[in-house]
């Protein structure tokens, strides 16, 4: 395995945050690492995209050598609005097949929100109450800050809700729509900045140049709804994974 190098937080990280530098190939078996301390039955907070792709598949191979996971419980950051959850480029669906089946987590262990009204929301927020709130937290981060769908203006005090996409997080996300911008939903339903802060531990997965300015934004700058990842200074137990693209400006 790729050695780790530990990087001390610069100021002003909460001094609960741990920057995880690695190679690239090695950032899922990090995050894994996390992740394993809550099974055979936590509760995991899991986001989609491509960067949290490699934890998966680490947790994937550790199961395989014996790692039980078929217990745990699984809550997802966010959905699109207006796609059906048998649509392959749901959320739902990504779930599905790349994280519950693999790891033998049955349908009933997997909560995806879903639905447009602030009930929906409401609802999703008394389901991980009811489970005793959410142990581990992934998150990847978005070009301009976000986590979640928690765009920038998102406050510190959101919760479960929908909102509006930023035409950057479409544009980017165009590629799972054979790249055609007017078929990305122009809204989702996000777990909120408030949510995310609630799960005892966060583990931040980034990989690749074009996330090193909003990265150094989130670890280093001030504290703002205009970067809504910033608001993770004031988690007290943070762990970021990425590789040295991704932190070239975290020095």
């Amino acid at each position: 395995m790729t050695e780790t190098t530990l990087h001390a937080p610069l100021a002003p990280i909460s001094p609960w945050t741990r920057v995880v530098m690695v190679d690239a190939d090695a950032i899922g078996d990090v995050a894994a690492d996390v992740v394993a301390m809550i099974a055979p039955d936590g509760v995991l907070g899991v986001a989609t995209g491509s960067s949290p792709l490699a934890l998966y598949a680490a947790l994937i191979r550790r199961r395989a050598e014996g790692l039980a996971t078929e217990g745990l419980r699984l809550f997802a950051l966010d959905e699109y609005v207006g796609l059906d959850a048998s649509d392959p480029r749901s959320y739902a669906a990504y779930v599905r097949s790349v994280i519950a089946r693999p790891l033998g987590i049955p349908a009933e262990n997997v909560r995806v929100p879903r639905g447009s009204t602030g009930a929906d929301g409401a609802a999703y927020e008394r389901a991980i109450a009811a489970e005793g709130g959410v142990d581990v937290q992934i998150v990847g981060i978005g070009r301009n800050g976000h986590i979640g769908f928690n765009e920038p203006g998102s406050d510190a005090e959101t919760r479960t809700r929908v909102v509006e996409l930023d035409e950057s997080t479409r544009r980017a996300n165009a590629e799972h729509f054979d790249g055609d911008l007017s078929r990305v939903p122009t809204h989702a339903m996000t777990q909120g900045v408030a949510t995310i802060l609630s799960a005892r531990r966060i583990v931040l997965v980034a990989s690749g140049a074009a996330k090193a300015a909003a990265l150094r934004a989130a670890l280093t700058g001030p504290i703002t709804p205009d970067n809504p990842a910033s608001f993770l200074q004031r988690h007290p137990d943070v762990t970021v994974v990425a590789d040295p693209d991704a932190l070239r400006e975290h020095r």
